[in-house]
């Protein structure tokens, strides 16, 4: 199998066996590895890569790397799949394919802190490539991205155009804050102005943060209840 080929600012570094990348990723971001370097696993049946960043702003800024990240990915699949491949994106790190379950997006900082800025904040990634467990017809809820008329599509591919894709992000970022991000990531999000834990997910706030209104009151999920430890 080739090697994904990344963009020059990016350094690629192949998971070994069953390793996690972005457990990996986590552990050189720890020992002082450069940003920019991507993690990636690449199996018959599943896809997971990671990215290490070194944010230069306190972590309830540098947050906005996991949805640029998504985006990046949802823009990615979207040009590899046939039109017809529907791709959203869930606030809490899921990924859809024609409306079902297919993967999902993890974040993790060297700080929980929102104030502090933090070393280094990993966004990882995973997709399903193949159900490999038992009668699909049972969860229609779950898919795998083969399953949904995207066996053309290269899982060496979906890296590299996912690495290419967020770049693009990243540098408009950059040059324009975060509102173009946010206008992209409004349209792709999977249940806004649906129920949601007691109230109505009305979108997100400038930061990305979750917001649902409860009655009169709404209330705010920032991005850093996302973070794994």
């Amino acid at each position: 199998m080739n090697k994904p080929v990344f963009p020059p600012l990016l350094m690629g570094h192949p998971a070994q066996g069953g390793e996690d990348p972005f457990e990996r990723a986590q552990a050189m971001a720890a020992l002082g590895c450069d940003g920019g370097t991507v993690v990636y696993n690449i199996q018959a049946d599943h896809l997971r890569a990671a990215i290490v960043f070194a944010p230069e702003v306190p972590l309830q800024d540098a947050m906005v790397m996991l949805p640029l990240c998504a985006v990046g990915f949802q823009n990615a699949l979207g040009a590899l799949a046939p039109p017809e491949v529907a791709v959203h994106l869930g606030w809490d790190g899921l990924i859809y394919v024609n409306g079902a379950k297919c993967g999902m997006f993890h974040v993790a900082a060297s700080t929980t802190d929102p104030q502090i800025e933090p070393d280094w904040l990993v966004v990882g990634w995973e997709l399903a490539l193949l159900q490999t467990g038992g009668d699909p017809g049972k969860t229609p809820d779950v898919t795998a991205l083969y399953d949904e008329g995207c066996a053309d599509v290269s899982a060496v591919q979906l890296v590299e155009s996912w690495s290419r894709h967020m770049l693009t992000w990243l540098n408009r970022w950059q040059e324009d804050g975060n509102a173009p991000l946010h206008g992209e990531w409004m349209g792709l999000l999977q249940g806004v102005g649906e129920p949601y834990e007691g109230g109505v997910f009305l979108g997100t706030d400038e930061r990305f943060g979750m917001l649902i209104r409860d009655g009169s009151q709404t209330r705010l999920r920032p991005l850093t209840e996302l973070l794994e430890n």
